[in-house]
C-alpha cells in the first residue's frame, strides 16, 4: 500500500514538475506572422511553409509561424522591409532582391559568377559564409537572418528560338532580373525586366523571345514550356540561389536560447531538404520536356566562360567602393579556388 502511495506521489510531483515547466517564460508561445515573397509553388511549399512547420514541431509550439503568401502582408519584393518595421515577425524571401540598396546581396543569393550549389553550401555553412551573412544583414538592414531553401543550377531560357552560341544570344530579348541584367548585356543579349504575372503572356504574345525563370522542376508548373519549345541549359545566369529566413530583430530577442537554436536548426534542415528535394525533381523534370516534345539545348562552353568572365569582372568593379561586397568576393573566391581540384577528386565516371 505504502508503494503504490509513493508511486501515486512521484506522479503527482511529476505532473506538478511539467506544469511548472510550461509555465516558465521561454515557454511561453510565440505567435509570429510570417511574410513570403511567393503565391505559391516549391518555394511556398518546400520553402516558406515548410520552416513555418519545422519550427513549430522543433520547439514543440512554444514558436507557432503564420504563412501569408505575397501581397497579403507586404508586396513580393518588399518582405525584408516589411519584416523590419514589424510589419511581420518573419519572412522568406531572396536576399538579391534587394541589390539595389546593396549589391553585395546578390554575392549570397547567387549570381552568373557564383559557384555551384554544393561549393555554396560547403561556403557557407564551413567556410565562414555564414558568419558574414548573419553580419551583414545585421549591420545593413537590422535584421536577423539564416539561409533557408537553397536550389539547383536553374534553366537558362524556355525560348521560343533556339540559343546555343554566342551569336544566337546577339539581339535575344529576354526576361530577366537582378544583376544578370547588367552582366547579359556583355553577351550582346537584350535584356528586359517585368513582374512575374507578365511573363508567360509576354512569351507566349512574342513580346520577349524567351525567359528564365526558376529550376527545370519548378519552371514546371509556370508552363513555359507549353509555348516554348527550347528548353536551354545550364543556368549560367543562377547556378545557385540561396534563400533566406529573415526575423525581427525584437522578436528574436523574446526568445529562450533554445528556441533561438531551435529556429536556426529548422531553417538549416529546410535548405538541406530543399536541395536534394529539387534536384531529384530537376532530373525528373528533364524527361518531362523531353517526353512534352520539347528540345533540350546545352550552351556551348565557349559561352558558359565568357558568362563566368563578365559576372567575375562585373563583381570585382563592384568590389572597388564597397567594403562588405569586396570582403564577401574575395571569400568566395579564396574558397572557389580551394576547391578548384573537387571535381577531378571526388567525381568518378558513371557511364
Amino acid at each position: 500500500m505504502r508503494r503504490i502511495r509513493a508511486h501515486g506521489w512521484l506522479a503527482a510531483a511529476a505532473v506538478c514538475g511539467l506544469v511548472v515547466a510550461t509555465a516558465q517564460p521561454g515557454f511561453a508561445a510565440d505567435k509570429w506572422k510570417m511574410a513570403a515573397s511567393w503565391g505559391g509553388g516549391p518555394l511556398m511549399k518546400i520553402g516558406a511553409e515548410a520552416v513555418a512547420k519545422k519550427i513549430d514541431f522543433l520547439t514543440e509550439g512554444r514558436v507557432t509561424v503564420r504563412v501569408f503568401p505575397s501581397g497579403q502582408l507586404s508586396k513580393g519584393l518588399e518582405v525584408r522591409s516589411a519584416v523590419a518595421k514589424g510589419v511581420a515577425e518573419a519572412g522568406h524571401t531572396w536576399m538579391g532582391y534587394d541589390w539595389g540598396k546593396d549589391k553585395t546581396t546578390v554575392l549570397f543569393g547567387g549570381y552568373a559568377g557564383a559557384m555551384d550549389s554544393e561549393r555554396m553550401l560547403h561556403w557557407i555553412y564551413e567556410g565562414g559564409g555564414l558568419e558574414m551573412w548573419q553580419q551583414f544583414s545585421q549591420e545593413r538592414f537590422g535584421l536577423v537572418s539564416f539561409p533557408c531553401f537553397t536550389r539547383t543550377a536553374e534553366a537558362f531560357l524556355h525560348s521560343r528560338k533556339p540559343v546555343k552560341t554566342l551569336a544566337d544570344l546577339k539581339g535575344l530579348k529576354f526576361r530577366t532580373a537582378g544583376a544578370w541584367l547588367a552582366i547579359s548585356k556583355g553577351l550582346g543579349a537584350a535584356p528586359v525586366t517585368m513582374p512575374g504575372g507578365e511573363v508567360y503572356t509576354s512569351l507566349e504574345r512574342g513580346a520577349i523571345d524567351a525567359t528564365e525563370w526558376g529550376t527545370l522542376y519548378e519552371n514546371i508548373s509556370s508552363g513555359f514550356h507549353k509555348i516554348a519549345k527550347y528548353v536551354i541549359i545550364p543556368g549560367i545566369h543562377q547556378p545557385t540561389a540561396p534563400f533566406e529566413l529573415v526575423i525581427n530583430q525584437k522578436a528574436w530577442d523574446k526568445l529562450s536560447d533554445r528556441d533561438k537554436q531551435l529556429v536556426a536548426l529548422a531553417a538549416k534542415t529546410v535548405t538541406f531538404e530543399s536541395w536534394t528535394r529539387i534536384g531529384h525533381e530537376d532530373a525528373k523534370a528533364l524527361d518531362f520536356y523531353k517526353k512534352q516534345g520539347n528540345e533540350i539545348i546545352v550552351l556551348d562552353a565557349e559561352v558558359q566562360r565568357q558568362a563566368k568572365k563578365l559576372a567575375i569582372d562585373w563583381a570585382k568593379e563592384q568590389a572597388k567602393d564597397n567594403p562588405w561586397f569586396d570582403k564577401v568576393l574575395k571569400s568566395q573566391l579564396a574558397f572557389e579556388k580551394l576547391w578548384r581540384q573537387a571535381t577531378h577528386y571526388r567525381n568518378v565516371i558513371s557511364e
